[in-house]
């Protein structure tokens, strides 16, 4: 098939609908309120409570199916991405999504969405490679009121051909701006340093241009003892990326003093890290431009 007779045949999928009457596995609730904002961090009053609403930046996760998915889904949109499998685009990545919120949602709302296949792109030509942007746009409702709608776009694409690196490819440099030097400076000097808000004293990471509990701008730091634990953490098995050697565990973890940090655990089989683990600070030279701050397991959990 043609790359214009491709095209043409990917156009008459635009408004055609992905999923009909499509329905929430489960009612706004309060539960997941809870462990959306516990996991964003996100401590805002009109989350709790006996008048709480959802968060507005939730309202995908009301529509997911979950491993079994949705009967209310249609035969369409796979259609679609066979046909792109079929001209040679079998790689995908999710690009952007947006969202429009017209009314909160709040627990007890059933909710009900279709999706249409919004638009099918032209072909593109990216650094991923050459394929196609497909867009959905999905309206959610509650009961027949129209409460908000997603689109979600995604890259069908062929991967581009990538020539093997002469030499060994170095581990991505930090973006260093006014806001954060002062903590790549710690670390380079092998201290790991917290911003403190000088009118609240509460502590922060990572480093913002002011306190977000009381808004003050003014700022010191304290040095963190370098003792933590695990608060939780992904394995990442692809895709693989130079200079990193999949499968890894990627960690958040949350040290003495009460902040929390994304940082490598090291020392350790990925497959061995743990919720809960308790770790301890060292500082990783990579090469002579790049220091990281790591954690290793304490000795008495090392495996």
């Amino acid at each position: 098939m043609g790359e214009d007779e491709l095209g043409a045949r990917l156009k008459t999928y635009e408004g055609r609908r992905a999923a009909v009457s499509g329905r929430g596995r489960d009612p706004v609730n309060t539960p997941m309120i809870r462990h959306w904002c516990e996991a964003m961090g996100d401590t805002n009053p009109a989350y709790a409570g006996p008048d709480a609403i959802a968060p507005p930046t939730m309202l995908q996760a009301w529509t997911m199916g979950g491993l079994s998915g949705h009967e209310g889904r249609t035969g369409d949109y796979d259609e679609l991405l066979t046909l792109l499998d079929e001209a040679g685009c079998t790689s995908v990545v999710a690009t952007d999504c947006e969202q429009e919120y017209v009314r909160p949602l709040r627990p007890g709302d059933e909710i009900t969405f279709d999706t249409v296949i919004e638009s099918v792109s032209e072909r593109k030509t990216t650094k991923l490679g050459t394929g196609y942007f497909v867009t959905t746009r999905t309206d959610v409702r509650a009961g027949r009121a129209l409460v908000g709608t997603h689109r979600f776009r995604i890259l069908k694409y062929a991967p581009a051909r990538r020539r093997k690196p002469e030499q060994p490819a170095r581990r991505p440099r930090p973006v260093v701006n006014r806001d954060n030097a002062g903590f790549w400076e710690g670390v380079e000097h092998h201290r790991l340093l917290i911003q403190r808000c000088t009118d609240c004293a509460t502590l922060r990471f990572p480093w913002l241009p002011g306190c977000n509990k009381c808004g003050g701008p003014d700022w010191d730091t304290v040095e963190a003892s370098g003792e933590g634990t695990v608060y939780s953490y992904v394995v990442m098995h692809h895709p693989p990326f130079p200079a990193f050697s999949p499968p890894y565990a990627v960690a958040l973890i949350e040290l003495a003093e009460g902040v929390r940090m994304i940082s490598d655990v090291v020392g350790v089989p990925y497959d061995k890290v743990r919720i809960g683990m308790p770790v301890r600070l060292e500082f990783q030279v990579y090469d002579e431009e790049l220091v990281l701050p790591v954690f290793r397991p304490r000795e008495e959990e090392a495996v």
